[in-house]
Parts: structure tokens; sequence; C-alpha cells
């Protein structure tokens, strides 16, 4: 591959992962703030397009997962809020940093298994909200708050509400 080839092709790829993160960022908000995330208003999709031949996946999935038997919440806590029932989830630092496959129903089932009462419509959304999400915008967040009065709005919208629909973490 020529030089010139080779920057254009390496261009591509950094344009289309600050789009990937900017899409990201844009999308999920504070993940627990009360700002709430903007809207698209483009009627067009945006898309990317190489020249190269193949692609190459901009991160590699790890083929086996090395948090496998260390438990990936630490506890769990209910409190009361100004709205209602609150439950704080505590990660362990493997289970923020985990990043093997389908591994938030694992990691949701020890929730359940430390606070089987959480196990209500909606909270599961917002678990998994906070697993995909949060960890990657507030990766330090000491606990997720998850709230059994929020509405269940099914997971998209759960995103879209930044983990929190019917209103604000407050």
């Amino acid at each position: 591959m020529t030089q010139r080839k080779a920057d254009r092709t390496r261009a591509v790829r950094m344009g289309a992962a600050l789009l990937c993160c900017g899409t990201l960022a844009s999308t999920v908000g504070a993940c627990g703030s009360d700002e709430a995330p903007p809207v698209s208003t483009s009627a067009t999709p945006t898309t990317v397009t190489t020249a190269a031949a193949t692609s190459t996946p901009l991160a590699t999935v790890p083929s086996v997962d090395p948090y496998a038997d260390m438990p990936l919440i630490d506890r769990t806590t209910w409190t009361e809020g100004v709205d209602g029932p609150r439950l704080l989830v505590f990660p362990t630092q493997a289970g923020r940093h985990e990043t093997f496959p389908n591994t938030e129903e694992r990691a949701w089932q020890e929730v359940l298994t430390l606070a089987p009462d959480a196990d209500t419509p909606g909270m599961r959304d917002q678990f998994v909200c906070h697993w995909v999400w949060a960890r990657m915008v507030q990766p330090n967040k000491e606990s997720w708050n998850l709230e059994p009065w929020r509405p269940a709005v099914g997971y998209q919208a759960t995103v879209q509400a930044s983990c929190n629909p019917g209103g604000p973490e407050r």
C-alpha cells in the first residue's frame, strides 16, 4: 500500500472512531445528570465508507474472560430517596473493568442474589444501561442508582433518558 493510501485509510478510520465516540457521548449524556441527551434532528443517517478492501476492528474482543471467576458486584444497599426507594449497586474493580461480551446478565444475576427484591419492571434496563454506558462515561462513579419507581420504558428509551427514565436523578 502506498504511503498516501495508508494515510488516507488511517484518516478515514480516525474519523469513524471520532464519529462513534461523539455519537456515544451525545447519546449517553452524563448518566445520572440533570442534562437530557441531545436529540438528533438529521433525517439522513451519516455513513463512513473506506477505500480499503478489508476492515480492521477498532477494538478487539477478548477471547477469554479475564474476570470469569471474580465477582462483578461488591454489594447493594437500599436507601430512600426524594422520589422513593433506590438501590445503590456497588461494582467491584472487576465489574468496572469487565469487557467480555454479554457479561451484563451475569452481573445482573449477582445483583438479584444480593437484592432479590430488585427484580421489578424497568430495574434490569436501568442496570444494563449503567453496565454498558455509565461505566464508560463515569467509570469511577461510586455506585449505580436503580429506582423501582421509574417507569419501565424499555432499554432503548432508558438509554435515551441517560439511564433515568421518568425524570433526573435527585
